[in-house]
């Protein structure tokens, strides 16, 4: 069995689609590109475990690993996708279009390439050679709950010591991101009639004193906590989405709030929400509302690997870029958790992400190669 060629793979791994999404009507399963994955892997002499999800159906997680020991070099992606606009793409999202010097096809750059870039990589590598261990992982749904990653964490499966994660960066290293999580307040008083507010408990009029109060938390937090190396160096609370009541005339008896929190490395994410539902019942105990707080899902942790760690030095020293912090999350805080120093490092660009016509440069793959070589060089032989 032969493993074919690089942009036959990007090919193949970009026909199977693999989306994830909280939405039941758009969720898939990721079977067939770890089957794919597990093929190709296998076809080089690598030993694969394919690893179902505890309480997510359809979703597995792979590991292909050569050598062993305690140390080590993983080399993580994800196997999903986002969702899609079909109507908004130029040709179809499942069919690699190469033209103007670009892979178009939905995961081209996000991140289905990575895995084929270091296919290609390991080709001729003489696995026996390895000193220390050298591990593919695959996810997934990063792209919605991140429950392959937590499934890994969950079951404290230890893989290596150095990790990189294949996400689009432009081949420039990423040690830091903030966090997220996404909460709702929910506020349920008693409708009435409006001519006489004495006949219900307005939970819209109590919803803006909330809202007055996670401002005012907002502001402190941004005066407490500040990091540079962000192009946004505080941490930002965004109010995004309200909806309460139904009509003009009626007390409006229900009101909810939703906002999402990008905390900075250093803050966690179940004391900031302690803190929050602690200030905020206290401010309505005496308004008559009932106060509920709902975290919308679990969160992501904000990720910080050393300055100094090995793999942070090393990348900067193969790629001449400082490694820097981004906005956008990943895996990367659970690898951590797993004791790994991770990097975020890939090919293509996080602009084309969740993008329509989707692509990856094609300037980008021989240096992509060429990189994931020197690394396994550097921690495997």
């Amino acid at each position: 069995m032969h493993t074919p060629a690089l942009l036959q793979m990007i090919e193949r791994l970009v026909a199977e689609p693999s989306v994830s999404s909280v939405s039941p009507d758009w969720d898939q399963s990721n079977i067939r590109v770890i089957d794919l994955l597990a093929e190709w892997f296998s076809a080089l002499g690598f030993e694969i475990e394919k690893l179902p999800v505890p309480n997510c159906p359809g979703k597995f997680n792979l590991v292909a690993s050569a050598g062993s020991g305690p140390d080590g070099l993983v080399l993580s992606g994800h196997t999903d996708t986002v969702p899609y606009d079909e109507h908004r793409w130029s040709s179809d999202p499942f069919k690699l279009m190469q033209r103007d010097n670009r892979l178009y096809g939905l995961g081209t750059a996000d991140m289905k390439s990575f895995f084929a870039l270091v296919l290609e990589a390991v080709r001729d590598l003489d696995l026996a050679k390895l000193k220390n261990p050298l591990i593919i992982l695959a996810t997934a749904d990063e792209e919605s709950t991140m429950c392959g990653a937590k499934s890994l964490v969950d079951a404290n499966h230890r893989l290596g010591r150095h990790a990189i994660i294949g996400e689009p960066t432009g081949l420039k290293p990423v040690r830091m991101h903030k966090g997220i999580s996404m909460e709702s307040i929910r506020l349920i008083g008693q409708s009435g009639h409006s001519s006489n507010p004495a006949l219900g408990r307005n939970a819209l009029d109590g919803m803006y004193r909330v809202m007055g109060e996670v401002l005012r938390w907002r502001n402190e937090l941004q005066q407490q906590y500040q990091n540079p190396m962000f192009e946004v160096a505080f941490p930002t609370v965004n109010l995004g989405h309200i909806h309460g009541g139904d009509n003009p005339n009626r007390i409006c008896a229900e009101c909810e709030l939703h906002f999402d929190i990008r905390p900075l490395p250093g803050m966690d994410i179940a004391q900031l929400r302690g803190e929050l539902k602690q200030r905020l019942a206290s401010l309505m105990a005496d308004s008559g509302l009932k106060l509920e707080y709902i975290p919308l899902f679990d969160g992501i942790p904000a990720m910080d690997t050393p300055a100094a760690s090995l793999v942070v030095q090393a990348v900067e020293g193969m790629t001449g870029y400082a490694a820097r912090a981004v906005a956008f999350g990943t895996e990367g805080p659970y690898l951590n958790q797993l004791g790994m120093e991770t990097v975020i490092l890939g090919p293509g660009h996080i602009d084309q992400a969740h993008q329509p016509n989707e692509y990856l440069a094609l300037d980008q793959i021989e240096p992509g190669v060429k990189l994931i070589q020197r690394l396994i060089k550097r921690f495997c032989l």
